[in-house]
C-alpha cells in the first residue's frame, strides 16, 4: 500500500525544519511535499505551473495550510481546493501562528477541516504533530476520489 502524502504549504524556513523534525520525533514516516507559497501549492494541486505534467491522480492524504504566505494567501488557496471538483474534499488543516479570531471564522467559513495554532514549545509542537498524524494519517477515511 502507498503511503500516504501530506502536502506541507509554509514559507518560512525554520517552520518547515521544525515540521520536518516533529514529523520524525513523533515516527511519521509518510511523505512529505513543501510548498513554500500559495502559488507554488496551487500549482502542485492543479498540475499547473513547474508541477505541468505531474500525474494529480494520488489525492492527499491531508494539506497543513500556513495562512500568510507570499503570492497567494492561504485563505485564497483553501477558497481555489474548495471551488474544484477535484480537490474540494481534501482535507485541509490550517496550521499557523495566527491567533486572530477572523482568521479562524474565514479559515472555518471557507471550509477548513481544523484549525491549529502552532505552539511555540517544540514538545507541544510535536505532540499536536502527533495527534494531528494519528487522526488524519491513520483514523481518517479519505473521500473517493471525484471522477469528472
Amino acid at each position: 500500500m502507498k503511503t500516504k502524502t501530506i502536502l506541507l504549504v509554509e514559507d518560512n524556513p525554520s517552520d518547515i525544519d521544525l515540521t520536518k523534525r516533529a514529523l520524525k520525533k513523533a515516527h511519521i514516516a509518510n511523505e512529505l511535499v513543501v510548498a513554500e507559497d500559495g502559488q507554488e501549492a496551487l500549482d502542485y494541486l492543479f498540475g499547473t505551473g513547474q508541477y505541468a505534467g505531474r500525474d494529480a491522480a494520488p489525492l492527499l492524504a491531508v494539506i497543513l495550510l500556513d495562512l500568510k504566505l507570499p503570492k497567494v494567501d492561504g485563505l485564497e488557496v483553501l477558497r481555489r481546493i474548495r471551488a474544484d471538483e477535484q480537490t474540494k474534499r481534501l482535507p485541509v488543516v490550517i496550521l499557523t501562528s495566527s491567533q486572530e479570531e477572523q482568521d479562524i471564522a474565514m479559515g472555518y467559513d471557507f471550509g477548513a477541516n481544523n484549525y491549529i495554532r502552532k505552539p511555540v514549545d517544540f514538545c507541544q509542537f510535536v505532540e499536536a504533530i502527533e495527534n494531528l498524524g494519528l487522526y488524519w494519517l491513520v483514523l481518517n477515511e479519505l473521500p473517493p476520489k471525484v471522477r469528472l
